[in-house]
Parts: structure tokens; C-alpha cells; sequence
């Protein structure tokens, strides 16, 4: 496996190039955001830890250029934990975001967890669809959804969210489940992940959002037809 380390910092890279290495990865490092952006055009990786604030191009717009030809799994790190960073993070199509400082040991496991659940989740997709209601389709093949035919544009993490809440429709799903099932691993620390995963659903579903239900104290259920 081999990972992209992006930060403008050679200590955090160092840092983050010590512990990978511990753990068997492969290393390659990029010094800014238009860096990485040329390497992922000549070279593939598993995935990519992406710092936000750097020279050239930035982490957000990096990662957008990126996904428009590769799909790799991106970590990012950022030193502002607002929910709004957050939500940007997400809506950029990253698939975890860390804030600085962070323990370079709980990093490793979010990478584990992501490369898991993104090889997971290639394996066991079934060739079939789910249908909800009139009109909204996940295929489960192509990994994608669509209402009404026009295609809804999900992150990885989105997908695998809304896939896993539609597929256990009716049932009342806890966050700690949630959170094992879609993200690998038990969750600690902000659990509120979650929650901004599931604003930004549904702001995509539109007329399907009222599907996911609040359940208070508890976590959340898809609702059937």
C-alpha cells in the first residue's frame, strides 16, 4: 500500500512518514497542493493525507483536481475544526478530515479504516439496485445514485452512508453503529462526523430527506416507503 503524504511542514511529514513506514506503507511526499496534483496525474496511491493550508494550490482545490481523474481516499488535516471547514472538507469529497495536532498513532488508524472500508466496499457491492419511492435509485454496481434520473453528487463516504441507511431501511441504527459499519472502526473522539455527513445528504436528497429520521439519544433510521 502506498500512501501520499501533502504538507508544506517537513516535520508533520517526518512525522506522519515514520509511523507509516512503522506500519508497512510505502511513502511518497509532495510539498504543496499543485505538487501532489502533478504526482497523482503520473503515479497511483492508496491514499493521500492532504494538509489544507499550503503554498500554490491549496488542499481543497488540490483534492478537487484530483478527483476529476482519480478516485484515491483522501485524509485531511487541518488546523481549524469548525463545522464549516468541516463541511467544506466533505463536500470537496474527502473521505476523513483530522485537525492539527493530532496523535500520529489515531491517524494510522483512520487510515487503516479508510483503505478497509474503501476495499470493503468495492468487494461486497451487489449487483443490484435500491429502489425508494418513485423515483430514487442507489445503484449498487456503479455506485451511484440518482432521483428522477439525474445523478446525486456524493463523496465516497456519502454513498457508503446513504447506502448502509438504505439497505437496513426501518431499523433504528445508533451512531456507534454508524460509525462502525461506514467508517471501519469504533469511532472516539468528535462524533460529529456523523452528524455532518448526514446534513450533507440531506441537502442532496431534496425531496427524499425527510427519509433519514433523528432518532434522539439513539442515531438515526432510513424510513421505508
Amino acid at each position: 500500500m502506498k500512501l501520499l503524504i501533502v504538507d508544506d511542514e517537513k516535520g508533520i511529514r517526518d512525522l506522519i512518514r515514520k509511523y507509516a513506514l512503522f506500519e508497512g506503507y510505502e511513502v511518497e511526499e509532495a510539498e504543496n497542493g499543485m505538487e501532489a496534483v502533478e504526482m497523482c496525474r503520473s503515479h497511483s496511491y492508496d491514499l493521500i493525507i492532504m494538509d489544507v493550508m499550503m503554498p500554490e494550490l491549496d488542499g481543497f482545490s488540490a483534492v478537487r483536481e484530483i478527483r476529476k481523474d482519480k478516485t484515491t481516499p483522501v485524509i485531511m488535516l487541518s488546523a481549524r475544526g469548525e463545522e464549516y471547514d468541516r463541511i467544506h472538507g466533505f463536500e470537496s469529497g474527502v473521505d476523513d478530515y483530522v485537525v492539527k495536532p493530532f496523535s500520529p498513532r489515531e491517524l494510522l488508524m483512520r487510515v487503516n479504516a479508510v483503505l478497509k472500508r474503501s476495499g470493503a466496499a468495492e468487494s461486497t457491492a451487489q449487483k443490484d439496485q435500491i429502489r425508494i419511492g418513485e423515483g430514487m435509485v442507489i445503484d449498487c454496481t456503479a455506485h451511484q445514485v440518482t432521483i428522477h434520473d439525474i445523478p446525486l453528487n456524493l463523496s465516497p463516504k456519502e454513498y457508503d452512508l446513504l447506502y448502509y441507511l438504505a439497505r437496513n431501511r426501518g431499523i433504528a441504527l445508533t451512531r456507534e453503529k454508524l460509525l462502525s459499519e461506514v467508517w471501519g472502526y469504533d469511532f472516539y473522539g468528535d462524533d460529529r462526523t456523523l452528524d455532518t455527513h448526514i446534513k450533507l445528504l440531506r441537502k442532496e436528497l431534496g425531496e427524499y430527506a425527510n427519509r433519514i429520521t433523528t432518532l434522539r439519544g439513539v442515531g438515526y433510521r432510513f424510513e421505508k416507503d
